[in-house]
């Protein structure tokens, strides 16, 4: 089945497409490679780069769109192995590309689903499916990942386009979606943020968001010099599995008051809460009141003749505003320490008594936007 949207790509691909005679076993490189021995022990790495590129010369692969074909049997085998996937699960993948993965998917799965945006993959991956006798068991939807509806699935197993690691992930673990597991190939930092614990130098903001509501786990790494064409760094892949029980927040909440607490991880949350420009900031969000657990209105304010605002919530004087600040800090016994040292629970407390005090860090008015609240990690 073949879902397609319409797409942007450039009406070229049909150039390319004609012009595809290599065989797939040539580009997928079906090489074999002897236990416990380099396969570039004799060559350097500008040589491995020029073999594969060759090898793909009559297909233009886009590399700001993350098009890195994974081309190494034994880690596409791992992967499959480490997903999980039995004969009664449907398969969501993202990115499918020329099919390497999708294949031993079909072979394992009930039903795969392919998200990908590029035409040109999905006619390939069509025409291999065709082929192989399997075109039954797929679903191919030509959208962007980000933008598409995904129907329901047991597993996500994915070579995932760096560029949209971040907020693919988010869509992901807080979509709503019931799904078992997700086995992700992402670029190795990446990979490495959303590990991190608290106390690691990596430890962030992604990685507080997504242990909120999943588990993520450490699967393997994967050489650069096992991708076609070769990227500039190395990959890994991960696990994450959606926790049984989510804590009772307010996810509008808790992103922005992560992101206020992590836009400078290693400072003190004291420092961080006497900045001035932060203070009149949640000052001014504060003048909105929570009614009835999501009912949002602005308490009464007089305006003088002279247009200026009377209203006193919580202290107009930014100073007193401040202090309050501080004084919640102090309470949670948090003032000298920094976001990065702590654990999830130890944030969630306080949250909670700013919120008590009437202290918010989202303006109830706008709608939740996972994409805004995972810009940039």
């Amino acid at each position: 089945m073949l879902q397609c949207a319409k797409s942007s790509v450039n009406h070229r691909s049909g150039y390319f497409l004609h012009q595809l005679s290599i065989p797939f076993q040539q580009l997928h490189a079906n090489y074999s490679r002897p236990p416990f021995k380099n396969r570039y022990n004799d060559e350097d790495e500008n040589n491995v780069r020029k073999r594969k590129d060759t090898q793909q010369d009559h297909l233009q692969l886009y590399k700001s769109w993350g098009q890195h074909l994974l081309t190494n049997p034994r880690v596409l085998d791992s992967i499959i192995r480490n997903s999980g996937v039995g004969p009664t699960d449907t398969v969501l993948e993202i990115g499918p590309g020329t099919g390497n993965l999708t294949m031993r998917l079909l072979e394992a799965a009930k039903k795969v689903v392919a998200v990908e945006v590029d035409n040109r993959m999905v006619e390939i991956l069509h025409t291999r499916v065709s082929e192989s006798g399997l075109r039954e068991k797929l679903t191919i939807i030509c959208k962007d990942a980000l933008k598409a509806d995904f129907p329901d699935f047991d597993l996500v197993v994915a070579n995932i386009p760096y560029g949209i690691s971040s907020p693919l992930v988010a869509k992901l673990v807080f979509g709503g979606y019931g799904f078992r597991g997700a086995t992700l190939l992402l670029q190795k930092e990446f990979a490495t943020r959303l590990l991190a614990n608290p106390g690691d130098s990596e430890f962030n903001r992604l990685a507080v968001n997504v242990k909120l509501v999943a588990d993520v786990e450490h699967v393997m790494n994967v050489s650069k010099k096992d991708f076609v064409p070769i990227p500039k760094v190395d990959s890994s892949v991960v696990k994450i599995r959606l926790k049984t029980e989510i804590p009772d927040v307010n996810l509008n909440e808790w992103w922005a008051f992560t992101k206020t607490c992590f836009g400078k991880k290693n400072k003190t949350l004291g420092a961080t809460f006497r900045q001035k420009k932060k203070v009149a900031e949640l000052l001014n969000l504060s003048k909105l009141t929570s009614v009835d657990g999501g009912i949002v209105q602005r308490e009464c304010c007089n305006e003088s003749d002279d247009g200026e605002d009377e209203c006193n919530i919580l202290g107009t004087d930014v100073n007193l505003f401040k202090e309050k600040l501080v004084g919640i800090l102090r309470t949670a016994g948090l003032e000298d320490k920094r976001p990065s040292k702590l654990s999830n629970d130890e944030l969630m407390y306080l949250l909670s008594l700013f919120n008590e005090a009437g202290i918010w860090f989202h303006d109830q008015d706008k709608p939740r936007d996972i994409n805004a609240a995972f810009a940039g990690l």
